[in-house]
C-alpha cells in the first residue's frame, strides 16, 4: 500500500484497436543500412510482393553521379552481366549499374504480439502488424554474370573444335512410364525441399506502385492508423481481471505452437516425446535412428526408467545384431506401403531388409552386390537397407554402423539367447525363399551367439606371409628332389643341364617389389625367375630353353588365368587405361569376388603389368611434360593393340601419334589417318577410334586418364 501511494497514476489514455490496415501493414527494417541513413529521399523505381509468402522485392535507384560512385566499376559490372548488346531483357539499360535490388526474409512468423501505435490527441491507436520484413540488397546480378561468363567460355571452346564435333549424335531415347505413387512416397515429396521450392515460385508477383513519404497518398493511408469505428466514444472500459488481462497479453505456449509450422517427419522435440507411453517412444526412436546401442536408449528415455520395461518393448519394434539394437523391417516398411525407387511391395521389402540384418548376424562385412543377386532387388533399395545399418568402405564393401556390444551380451544372455532363436527362424525363411545354402549361426555353450572377430589389416598382411613361408618351403623341399632327377636325367642322357642362376640386379628388384607390394605373398609372384611350372628354370648349354619353351613362371596357374581374363575383357572395354586406373579397377573386380578366391592370394603391380604385355597390349610412353602432377602410374599408358576388328590399324596409328605428344588437335589427327590409311576416313569413323582411346578437353585430345586438369 506504501508503494502505491509513492506512485500516484498521472494520467489515464485511452487505448483504440484500429484495423483498417490490419492485413496490409508490414514493417520494413534495412539491418544493412545504419539508422540515419534512411531510403526515403532514394527514387523507389518498382516494388512487388508475393502475400502467401510475404516475399517483397523492391528495386531502388543509384546515384551515378555521387562523387562517391565509382564509374568504371559500374561499367564493368554492366558489361559482365548483359555483355555487349543491348535490348529489352538487359539488367542495366544505360550500360551502367544505376539500380540495386532488395530482397525480404522474415524475422518472424508470429507477429501477434507486435504492432504499430499512434499517439495522437491523449489517444493511442494501435495497428496489428501483418509481417515484419528485413530487407538486404540482393546480388542475383552475380549469378547472371557468372552465367554469361560460362557460355563465352564454352563458345570459345566449341570454336577450338571443328565444326564436325559441334554436330550433336544422333541418340536413341527411351520412353519410360511412371509407376503409381503411394501415399508415402507422395507425402515424402510434398515435404522435399525441392517441391517447397517449387511450389513458392508458383505464386505469381503482384506489382506495386511506390508512394514517397511525404506524397499525399501516403499521408491519406496513413489516416487508417486511427480507429475509424462510429462508437469510439462510447465506454469500452476493460472489465477483466489483472490474471485474465496478464493471459490476454502472455498466451501459454499452446497457442504459440499451432502458429509455428510443421517440422519434418525425422526431428523429434524429447519434450513432447516423454509425455507419450514408453512403448511408443522406444518406436519412433528406433524408427528415427534406426540402430542403438541399449545404452544410448536409456539415455535418452530419461532417469528413472525400468530396464526391464525397456528390454521388453525394444524387442516388439527391433532386433539383436551384434549385440545391438536394429528397428524390424515392417517398422519401416508397413502393410500396403511400396519402395519410391521400384514400386516393390512391403513385404518383398521387408524380407530383402531382413536377410542384409541376418548377414550382419554373420560377419562384419556385407557387399552390396551379393545381396542384390540374391534377394533380385534394385541397386537403390539395396542401397537404403544398407545405410540404414552400415558404412561403405572403399574397396572393401560395407562394415555394420557400431562396434560388437560384448557389455549388453554378458549382462543379458535371456535376451540374446531370445533373439538367437528368432534369427534361427528368420533363416530357415530366408534359405525357403533365396534357395540360400544351410548356413548356421556358431553358438557358446550357452547357446548364444559368437560375437563376430574383426581382423585387422596388418594381421591379414601377418597370417599372408606365414602362410607364403610356409609354401615357400615346401617348395623348397620339392625342388630339391626335382633336382636331383634332373641330375640323374642329365647323368644318363648326357645332355649338360645347367641351373640359370638369379642375377644380382633380379635378387634387388624382387627385394624392391616385397617393399612397394607388401600384400605381395603369392607364392608365383615370389618365385616367378626361379620356377617353371614347379621345376627349376633350366637352360641347355647352348643357351636355348628346355624343350624349345621359354619359362612362363605361373603362367598356367588358375591365378594366371584368372587374372589373364579380367585384363583381356577390360582392355576389350576400355582399350586405353592407365597403371593407376588399371589397378582401381581391378580392386572393384575382387571387391566383386566370393571370399576365397584364388585372386585373393597377391596380385603386385609387377605381375599386372606383364600379363597385360602378355594380352596383346603395349605401353605408350606419352611425352608429359616435366612439370606435369601426374603420377608415376598415371604416366603409365598401356593400350589394347589388336582387338581383331576394323579398327587396329586406326587405332595404332592413333597411338604412334600420341607416343610423340600428350596432347593432339583432331585436324592432325584427322590428315594423318588419312594419310596412313590412304583413303579419306569418314566422320564415323574417326569418332569411333577417338571415342574408344581419346578425351577431349579444352578444344585438344588426350588419350584416356592421361588429362591433367
Amino acid at each position: 500500500m506504501a508503494n502505491e501511494e509513492n506512485d500516484p497514476v498521472v494520467q489515464e489514455i485511452d487505448v483504440y484497436l484500429a484495423k483498417s490496415l490490419a492485413e496490409k501493414l508490414y514493417l520494413f527494417q534495412y539491418p544493412v543500412r545504419p539508422a540515419s541513413m534512411t531510403y526515403d529521399d532514394i527514387p523507389h523505381l518498382s516494388a512487388k510482393i508475393k502475400p502467401k509468402q510475404q516475399k517483397v522485392e523492391l528495386e531502388m535507384a543509384i546515384d551515378t553521379m555521387n562523387p562517391n560512385y565509382c564509374r568504371s566499376k559500374g561499367e564493368q559490372i554492366a558489361l559482365n552481366v548483359d555483355g555487349t548488346c543491348t535490348d529489352e531483357t538487359s539488367t542495366y539499360s544505360t550500360k551502367l549499374m544505376d539500380k540495386q535490388t532488395f530482397c525480404s526474409s522474415q524475422t518472424t512468423s508470429n507477429t501477434s504480439r507486435y504492432a504499430a501505435a499512434l499517439y495522437r490527441k491523449g489517444e493511442l491507436h494501435l495497428t496489428p502488424l501483418h509481417g515484419i520484413l528485413q530487407l538486404r540488397p540482393s546480388f542475383s546480378y552475380l549469378d547472371k554474370a557468372d552465367a554469361k561468363h560460362r557460355e563465352r567460355e564454352a563458345a570459345n571452346e566449341a570454336g577450338d573444335s571443328s565444326q564436325d564435333e559441334a554436330e550433336e549424335d544422333i541418340k536413341q531415347i527411351t520412353v519410360r512410364f511412371s509407376r503409381p505413387e503411394s501415399e508415402q512416397a507422395r507425402q515424402r515429396r510434398v515435404q522435399s525441399y525441392e517441391f517447397l521450392q517449387k511450389k513458392h515460385a508458383e505464386e505469381p508477383w503482384v506489382h506495386l506502385h511506390y508512394y514517397g513519404l511525404r506524397d499525399s497518398r501516403s499521408e491519406h493511408e496513413r489516416q487508417y492508423l486511427l480507429c475509424q469505428g462510429p462508437g469510439i466514444s462510447e465506454n469500452t472500459e476493460l472489465v477483466k481481471s489483472p490474471s485474465e488481462y496478464l493471459m490476454m497479453l502472455m498466451p501459454p505456449n499452446i497457442e504459440e505452437e499451432k502458429e509455428k509450422p510443421m517440422a519434418p517427419s525425422n526431428v523429434l522435440s524429447m519434450a513432447q516425446l516423454r509425455t507419450l507411453p514408453l512403448a511408443d517412444q522406444i518406436k519412433i526412436l528406433m524408427k528415427n535412428v534406426k540402430v542403438m546401442p541399449f545404452a544410448n536408449l536409456m539415455s535418452l528415455l530419461g532417469l528413472g526408467t525400468d530396464s526391464t520395461s525397456v528390454l521388453r518393448c525394444i524387442q516388439q519394434v527391433a532386433m539383436l545384431v551384434q549385440g545391438n539394437w536394429v528397428v524390424k523391417s515392417d517398422i519401416l516398411y508397413p502393410k500396403d506401403s511400396s519402395s519410391p525407387h521400384s514400386g516393390v511391395p512391403a513385404e518383398v521389402l521387408c524380407r530383402g531388409r531382413d536377410f542384409v540384418m541376418w548377414k550382419f548376424t554373420q560377419s562384419r562385412w556385407v557387399v552390396r552386390k551379393e545381396v542384390a543377386t540374391v534377394t533380385k532387388l534394385c541397386a537403390e533399395d539395396v542401397k537404403d537397407f544398407l545405410e540404414h545399418m552400415a558404412v561403405v568402405r572403399i574397396n572393401k564393401g560395407w562394415e555394420f554402423l557400431l562396434p560388437y556390444d560384448e557389455d549388453f551380451i554378458k549382462k543379458h544372455p535371456d535376451v540374446v539367447q531370445r533373439q538367437h532363436m528368432l534369427w534361427m527362424g528368420i533363416q530357415a525363411k530366408l534359405e525357403k525363399v533365396y534357395s540360400l545354402l544351410k548356413e548356421t549361426v556358431p553358438k557358446t555353450a550357452e547357446g548364444q551367439s559368437v560375437p563376430v572377430m574383426v581382423v585387422s589389416g596388418d594381421q591379414r598382411v601377418q597370417a599372408a606371409k606365414v602362410k607364403a613361408q610356409q609354401n615357400h618351403l615346401l617348395l623348397e623341399r620339392e625342388l630339391q628332389g626335382k633336382k636331383e632327377q634332373l641330375q640323374a636325367m642329365q647323368a644318363s642322357s648326357g645332355v649338360h643341364i645347367k641351373e640359370e642362376p638369379v642375377s644380382e640386379e633380379e635378387g634387388e628388384e624382387e627385394q624392391g617389389d616385397k617393399e612397394e607390394e607388401p600384400m605381395d605373398t603369392s607364392t608365383c609372384g615370389s618365385l616367378r625367375n626361379k620356377l617353371v611350372n614347379g621345376l627349376p628354370a633350366v637352360r641347355a648349354a647352348g643357351g636355348d630353353t628346355l624343350n624349345g619353351h621359354p619359362p612362363t613362371g605361373c603362367g598356367e596357374a588358375p591365378m594366371a588365368r584368372e587374372l589373364r581374363a579380367f585384363v583381356e575383357a577390360t582392355f576389350q572395354r576400355q582399350f586405353v587405361l592407365t597403371l593407376s586406373e588399371l589397378k582401381r579397377l581391378f580392386n572393384m573386380h575382387l571387391a566383386s569376388l566370393p571370399p576365397g578366391h584364388t585372386l585373393f592370394s597377391g596380385i603386385s603391380d609387377r605381375m599386372l603389368q606383364d600379363t597385360v604385355l602378355a594380352a596383346g597390349c603395349k605401353q605408350i610412353l606419352v611425352p608429359f611434360p616435366p612439370q606435369t602432377a601426374a603420377s608415376p602410374d598415371e604416366q603409365k599408358v598401356f593400350a589394347l593393340w589388336e582387338s581383331g576388328d576394323m579398327s587396329d590399324q586406326h587405332r595404332q596409328v592413333l597411338l604412334e601419334i600420341f607416343s610423340k605428344n600428350y596432347r593432339v588437335r583432331r585436324n592432325l589427327i584427322q590428315t594423318r589417318l588419312n594419310q596412313e590409311c590412304g583413303e579419306d576416313l569418314s566422320k564415323q569413323e574417326v569418332d569411333k577410334v577417338l571415342k574408344d582411346c581419346c578425351v577431349s578437353y579444352g578444344g585438344m585430345w588426350y588419350l584416356k586418364g592421361t588429362v591433367q586438369s
